[in-house]
C-alpha cells in the first residue's frame, strides 16, 4: 500500500476481492463513492476463481435467489463488453433420462420461474448437436438465461477494469486485523473509510468471528475436472438428473419427491458425495466437469479418484459419451450454511458482512453487490 493510499479517505473500503467483493466495489464506483479494496493476496486465489465461471438463473431458489440471479446475468452482460471479458457460451441444456425428472421439469415448466425455457425433445437435441448421443435421454430442458464466462480471466479482468475505468484503488496482499469506522487496521497502515464491506469468502474465522459464530457456517469442498476438447461444440451448458436433486427451483417442488427416492436406490455412491453434474466448455475447446459436496470445518486438500470417478460415470450416462482424458484436477471450496443462501449482517452501522453460503457467488454477486451498498447509504440516511 502506498503512502497516498494510506493518506486517502474512502467513501467505502471493501475487504475481500472476490466476486462479491468486486461487485459491490462496482456498485459503489457506479453511485460515484471512492472505493478501496483491501485483499491479503496478491491475485484471485479462492472460489471465485476455481468454479464453472456459470451464471446460473434456472434452477436457482424461488424468490430473492432466482431474482438475484436475473440481476446479476444482467450485470455480467453490461460489465463482459466493457471489461473485455468473452462471453464462452449462453444458455443451459438439463438432460434427463428417467421419467421422475421428466415430471419435474414439467411442473417447473408451469411456475413463474421457467422464463426463456421449454422443453427440447431427444430427436429434437440430437439435430441441434449431432456430437451429444445422450441415448437415454427422455428429455431435456433448454434455457436461454444462462452465460459462461472463463473464471480465472474474467476476475482479474474485472478488477483490473475497475481500477482502470472506475478509479477504485486496489491493496493487494494486504491483511485486515480491525474495523473501527472510518479507521480498518490493516497489516500495511490504517486505511480511512466512511464505510466498510467485508466479504471474506470462506474466510470466517477472521473479522467479526464471534459473531459469524451464531450462523454455524462451514466449508464446502468440491472436486472439478478440465477434459480435452472433444472435437465438437456444446450447445449449451450441460446438466443431468442429478441436478434436479440439488438445485432449490426443482428440488422444492412436490415433483421431484419421487425422483429423489429413485436416486436414492440407483445413484448411492453420488448422492453420499453430494455429486451433481455440470459440464461447460471453454473457448480451447476443453470442457470444465464437475463437481461433488464434502462440508466440513476445514476440509482436507485432497482430490479422490473415486469421487472423479463418480463425476465421470454421470458424464458417460448422461451424454452418452466416453470422457475425454483428464487434463487438470482442483479442488476448491466455499462458504456454506444450512439454513440460508446468503448471509448479509449489519455488526456496526457503517459496516455489512456479505457471505454467500451456497457456491452461487458467480450467478449472485452483482445483485448482492446492489443491495449491500442500497443498505449502507440508506442506513446513512436514516
Amino acid at each position: 500500500m502506498t503512502a497516498a493510499a494510506r493518506a486517502e479517505r474512502f467513501d467505502l473500503a471493501v475487504v475481500g476481492a472476490g466476486i462479491v467483493g468486486l461487485a459491490t466495489a462496482l456498485a459503489a464506483a457506479r453511485r460515484g463513492l471512492r472505493v478501496a479494496v483491501i485483499d491479503r493476496d496478491a491475485q484471485a486465489n479462492g472460489a471465485s476463481v476455481l468454479n464453472f465461471g456459470f451464471v446460473t438463473v434456472t434452477g436457482q431458489e424461488r424468490g430473492s435467489m432466482w431474482q438475484r440471479a436475473r440481476r446479476s446475468r444482467d450485470v455480467w452482460r453490461e460489465v463482459a463488453v466493457s471489461a473485455g471479458i468473452p462471453i464462452i457460451h449462453t444458455g443451459l441444456w438439463m438432460i434427463v433420462r428417467r421419467a421422475e425428472s421428466v415430471a419435474v421439469l414439467e411442473a417447473f415448466l408451469a411456475t413463474g420461474m421457467a422464463a426463456g425455457c421449454r422443453m427440447l425433445s431427444p430427436a429434437e437435441a440430437r439435430r441441434r448437436c449431432p456430437g451429444l448421443a445422450a441415448p437415454q435421454a427422455a428429455a431435456i430442458l433448454e434455457s436461454t438465461a444462462e452465460l459462461r464466462v472463463e473464471s480465472r480471466e474474467a476476475i482479474p479482468r474485472l478488477a483490473n477494469w475497475l481500477a482502470s475505468a472506475h478509479g477504485v484503488t486496489f491493496m493487494r496482499s494486504t491483511q485486515v486485523s480491525a474495523i473501527d469506522p472510518p479507521r480498518v487496521h490493516t497489516s500495511r497502515g490504517v486505511v480511512q473509510a466512511r464505510r466498510v464491506a467485508v466479504c471474506p469468502g470462506d474466510d470466517f474465522n477472521g473479522l467479526y468471528a464471534e459473531r459469524l459464530a451464531a450462523y454455524r457456517l462451514t466449508r464446502c469442498k468440491l472436486q472439478m475436472l478440465r477434459l480435452a476438447d472433444p472435437g465438437f461444440t456444446l450447445p449449451a451448458g450441460l446438466m443431468s438428473d442429478l441436478g434436479l436433486a440439488r438445485y432449490a427451483g426443482y428440488a422444492e417442488l412436490p415433483a421431484a419427491a419421487a425422483l429423489k427416492k429413485r436416486l436414492a436406490i440407483e445413484q448411492p455412491g453420488q448422492l453420499e458425495h453430494g455429486v451433481h453434474l455440470i459440464v461447460v466448455q471453454s473457448a480451447d475447446g476443453t470442457l470444465v466437469v464437475g463437481d461433488s459436496h464434502h462440508y466440513a470445518p476445514t476440509p482436507d486438500p485432497f482430490s479422490r479418484v473415486e469421487v472423479d470417478a463418480l463425476i465421470l460415470d454421470e458424464f458417460r450416462a448422461a451424454l452418452g459419451l466416453a470422457p475425454t482424458p483428464v487434463i487438470e484436477r482442483w479442488v476448491g471450496t466455499y462458504a456454506s450454511a444450512s439454513d440460508r443462501a446468503v448471509l448479509i449482517d449489519a455488526p456496526e452501522p457503517a459496516v455489512r458482512l456479505a457471505i454467500v453460503t451456497c457456491g452461487a457467488g458467480a450467478s449472485t454477486g452483482f445483485a448482492i453487490g446492489e443491495e449491500l451498498i442500497e443498505d449502507l447509504l440508506s442506513e446513512e440516511a436514516r
